[in-house]
């Protein structure tokens, strides 16, 4: 990989996209509640500015959910060809996963549509559950995400049967396609039994680094079209799970299928990409960082 590959400690980058003939690679921890679209809008405007160049290319390769931070992959100029090759290298995630509820979007976007029971869920049993989920295996996305169906994503059409009340569940089954998945490890960081403080969104992950949470994101300029829900009142038991996984897994869904495995229901309250390839989330650049790289003080 001959890409000028970014980090915290690099020099500002100098004017011209010509020295740089194989294009930059820049690993951009995404704040919270920003889209993967909000970094490249923000990264394209300064790298355009900074190089004076109007038709730049600007790419990322791996969308993070809103309600996910971490390593997100922004390449420019010509690395923008490795984005596939980028984006198909394992990754890694810490998962705040609550149970005795779920969500229609298996996170925080949406609020709880249903409780399940969860007293007989411990720290113990969620460990034990683990391991069935190794290996490669068929996974049904949700529907709340950007997978196409008949050309038209699939996010669109749950919000339309999610206004008309339908079950998304059995929606997701009858039009997304299963996707063959692998999962290679799978650990609890940490546990939370019913009742007990739990902040969602915890900042403290095993040294996996912060994740933001909702005031910090408010701060961030975060998007105001992102909707976020806070469930950590009701007290339900809670686990940090650390997860490596091939391209292509969704962690919701994964949140999704644990709950049911325990005999009960399951929703995603926090997620980071820890790492993604070679690229960890200690060595990414902050959207700040990366400007100041691109700052046009001509």
């Amino acid at each position: 990989m001959d890409a000028l590959l970014l980090n915290p400690d690099s020099a500002p980058l100098t004017r011209s996209i010509d020295d740089y003939p194989e294009g930059i690679i820049i690993p951009i921890d995404k704040p919270y509640r920003w889209t993967s679209a909000d970094v490249i809008r923000k990264v394209k405007f300064a790298a355009i500015r900074h190089f004076g160049k109007k038709n730049l290319k600007v790419g990322h390769a791996g969308t993070l959910d809103p309600l996910a931070t971490g390593v997100l992959l922004v390449c420019i100029g010509k690395a923008t060809k490795l984005a596939e090759e980028l984006q198909s290298h394992d990754k890694e995630y810490v998962a705040g996963v609550t149970f005795g509820a779920t969500t229609p979007s298996y996170d925080l976007e949406k609020e709880i549509d249903r409780f399940f029971p969860y007293d007989h869920i411990t720290a113990e049993g969620v460990a034990e559950a683990l391991p069935g989920f190794i290996g490669e295996q068929d996974q049904v996305a949700p529907l709340f995400s950007a997978k196409s169906v008949d050309g038209v994503r699939a996010y669109e059409l749950a919000r339309k049967l999610h206004a008309q009340g339908k079950t998304l569940d059995e929606a997701a089954q009858e039009l997304i396609r299963v996707s063959k998945i692998n999962i290679t490890e799978l650990e609890v960081l940490e546990y939370h039994s019913p009742g007990k403080a739990s902040s969602q969104n915890s900042p403290s992950h095993c040294g996996q680094g912060d994740i933001t949470t909702p005031a910090e994101a408010a701060e961030s300029k975060a998007s105001s079209r992102i909707n976020v829900t806070d469930n950590s009142a009701l007290g339900l038991p809670r686990a940090v799970i650390r997860m490596s996984c091939s391209k292509g897994t969704y962690v919701r869904a994964f949140a999704r299928d644990l709950g049911e495995k325990l005999g009960s229901g399951a929703h995603l309250d926090s997620l980071q990409r820890s790492r993604s390839g070679i690229f960890r989330v200690e060595n990414a650049l902050s959207v700040d960082q990366t400007l100041s790289l691109l700052k046009n003080d001509r």
